[in-house]
């Protein structure tokens, strides 16, 4: 009787598990995708843009949805055909305004009214409204020395009209990350919405608004009385070189059209500052700022610009965390923000005159803080390994933490995700290193698995309990490995000298960390089968694979995506020169000898392992010519490898029928190689 009771207890479990299925890369690119919440006015509704794919199209849409902070009476605003992003409701809550097309649109609540509000030629990237409905800020990429759109546009179409294909380059940078730049620059508008007259405030800059890299979501805004602007951007004139984002301030009153605008400094740092936000009641800005120039992965402080006196203040000094994404309580009183910490990008808030931080919310992935008119709700996006991005809220002291958007409810209902576990391991130097685990589908200690390594990139970086789109973790198992990622040094969400530490020694204490996290896995879990391990990384992971490929045959494959193979040539080719030469210590004529010490290129002829190398034609941050070396090199040497070329791809694969290739590829490499 005892046993016929438990397996009728058992039985709907049974049947909940048997209706289940691993995720497919169908089902990653069927998953819809949270991009972006604001809250209204009145904080009673929130508005997101969810982002849609259509794999068989190979396409993609992206429209805004109307939720209510309790989670009720969730609705697409418009059921419109073209995709409408970026919503912004306007100051007094009657309105909302999108981006569609390249241009500001807006439409009444219920999606009625639709109007565009901009007739820009350059398009617009970006906007924010003042506090009074007046006036929009906005960015347009444009000629720096065009007083109007129909100067950009004679110059578009004079250069059109030209007989011969080919370009005149005169500085650094001439291309960035997947595009070249043509000559064009990211200019800050001002745009009077009555008059329906544009002021450029970067007129005659040859400077981008907001930077080209290494500046924030949030690198423009208004006074809340509507009398200033702040914004960022790197001053520099060869911005190739420097990581020197600053924080500039301009008065309304010296805002004139056809003319250069005088814009006043705040920032003092020769480090990479952004993000500048005007407190609510108006007396201070608070910005991020890194102190030390040249390194992008200084740790980024939260300043304090004080707005009558001139002062500034660092609050997070003796905070050993990065601030991310930065939000004014309504009182003015206190600042909460994101910092990666551990494996985990959690919510932490401080108060302004004390300096005492607070952690609100530790776990899994957390990010687009916005906080109700009374201050006492917060409400965010949040993931994890087995959720993609959805709403929650939660009380300010961090409790109350809920649900509100289930907008995959009914496809995770039918996917057996599994939620990640972690584990620490004794690395270089006696210091202890964290990985995160994550097991197959319908896991069974008594069996043996296959194992994937995954290491990440950056390398100022790190693996996070997230549902990342690329390189998805429970993916990754779903074809039943047991998958190991550890955030080796160089891992930021450990403390400021455990990422540092990785500058000048790519394949040193790094390698002695994954190959130590390695055997810690295969030792001390039984259920990983140690004749069936593979590797994989990307960007600086995939330099680590080639690196890995000259120093060890302990893998039966590998995968190296968009790999750093010769750091010597990657330093002529690659775009962002302050990178190389933070890294290496100098450039490779004044410091070759670190270059050389870590390049793979000089090992490569002990590589042994079957290697599968990919790589994208607009990846301009490392160019196809570091692929070709290693796949040259392979060749000749005899060793089993691959080349998966992606024509018209960059550093990431984004498209979706390139993505199915991509994990299709990698999938089958991992199995033609299991003993």
């Amino acid at each position: 009787m005892k046993k016929l009771f438990l397996i009728l207890t058992l039985l709907p479990i049974m049947l909940i598990a048997q209706t289940k299925r691993p995720m497919t890369v169908e089902d990653l690119w069927a998953m819809k995708r949270i991009d972006q919440l604001v809250l209204s006015p009145d904080g009673k509704t929130i508005a997101f843009s969810v982002s849609t794919y259509n794999l068989d199209a190979n396409k993609g849409k992206t429209e805004i949805y109307l939720v209510n902070v309790d989670g009720s009476d969730m609705h697409p605003l418009n059921n419109s055909d073209k995709s409408e992003s970026d919503p912004r409701f306007s100051p007094d809550g009657k309105k909302i305004a999108y981006i569609e097309n390249d241009q500001v649109m807006d439409c009444n609540l219920d999606g009625s009214g639709s109007q565009q509000i901009t007739d820009l030629y350059t398009g617009v990237t970006d906007f924010k409204w003042s506090n009074d409905g007046s006036k929009i800020l906005l960015t347009s990429t444009v000629y720096a020395d065009c007083k109007d759109q129909a100067c950009n546009k004679n110059k578009d179409e004079e250069k059109r009209a030209e007989k011969y294909d080919a370009r005149i380059i005169t500085h650094l940078m001439f291309r960035h990350w997947n595009e070249w730049l043509n000559g064009k620059r990211s200019h800050l508008f001002l745009f009077d919405i009555a008059a329906k007259k544009y002021i450029d405030l970067n007129y005659l800059m040859h400077n981008d608004v907001p930077p080209l890299d290494l500046g924030s979501a949030n690198d423009f805004n208004f006074s809340p009385g509507g009398k200033e602007i702040a914004y960022t951007m790197n001053p520099n004139s060869v911005v190739a070189n420097s990581t020197n984002n600053d924080v500039f301030t301009v008065n309304m009153s010296d805002v004139k059209a056809d003319s250069k605008i005088p814009a006043k400094k705040i920032s003092v740092s020769l480090g990479n500052d952004n993000q500048p936000v005007y407190s609510p009641d108006g007396k201070y800005i608070a910005f991020a700022s890194m102190l030390v120039p040249g390194h992008e992965s200084d740790k980024q402080c939260l300043v304090l610009y004080d707005r009558a006196s001139g002062k500034l203040k660092n609050l997070t000094e003796k905070f050993d965390r990065s601030v991310a994404e930065i939000v004014w309580s309504p009182d003015s009183k206190s600042i909460y923000f994101t910092a990666n910490n551990e494996i985990y990008n959690s919510i932490y808030k401080i108060d302004i005159e004390t300096g005492k931080v607070s952690l609100l919310l530790k776990e899994h992935s957390n990010a687009d803080i916005a906080v109700s008119p009374d201050g006492k709700t917060i409400y965010f996006k949040q993931q994890r390994a087995e959720l993609p991005y959805e709403i929650f809220a939660m009380n300010n002291d961090g409790s109350n933490v809920h649900q509100i958007t289930f907008i995959n409810k009914d496809l995770l209902s039918k996917l057996e995700l599994n939620p990640v576990e972690t584990f620490w391991s004794m690395g270089a130097d006696g210091k202890k290193i964290e990985s995160i685990l994550v097991k197959p589908p319908f896991f069974d200690a008594s069996k043996k698995y296959p194992m994937i390594f995954l290491i990440h990139g950056g390398p100022q970086d790190n693996w996070q309990d997230e549902f990342h789109y690329r390189w998805n973790l429970n993916l990754f198992a779903s074809k039943g490995y047991v998958v190991v990622a550890p955030n080796p040094t160089g891992s930021t969400g450990y403390g400021q000298k455990f990422t540092n530490d990785i500058s000048r020694n790519w394949g040193g204490r790094p390698y002695i960390d994954l190959m130590d996290a390695c055997d810690y896995a295969i030792k001390h879990y039984k259920f990983i089968d140690p004749k069936n391990t593979f590797a994989a990384g990307a960007s600086y992971g995939g330099y680590m694979i080639d690196w890995l490929e000259g120093h060890t045959a302990r893998f039966n494959a590998m995968v190296s995506h968009d790999g750093v193979f010769n750091t010597i040539s990657m330093w002529g080719t690659t775009e962002e020169l302050w990178f190389p030469n933070w890294e290496f210590g100098g450039t490779p004529y004044t410091n070759r000898a670190l270059y050389e010490k870590w390049n793979p290129e000089r090992f490569i002829q002990n590589a042994k392992t079957p290697l599968l190398i990919v790589e994208g034609a607009h990846d301009y941050r490392v160019p196809e010519e570091q692929a070709f070396q290693l796949f040259t090199s392979l060749q000749t040497l005899g060793v089993e490898s691959k080349l998966l070329y992606f024509n018209n791809e960059f550093h990431f694969v984004v498209k979706p029928q390139d993505s199915k290739l991509w994990w299709d590829t990698v999938f089958d490499w991992f199995q033609q190689h299991k003993k």
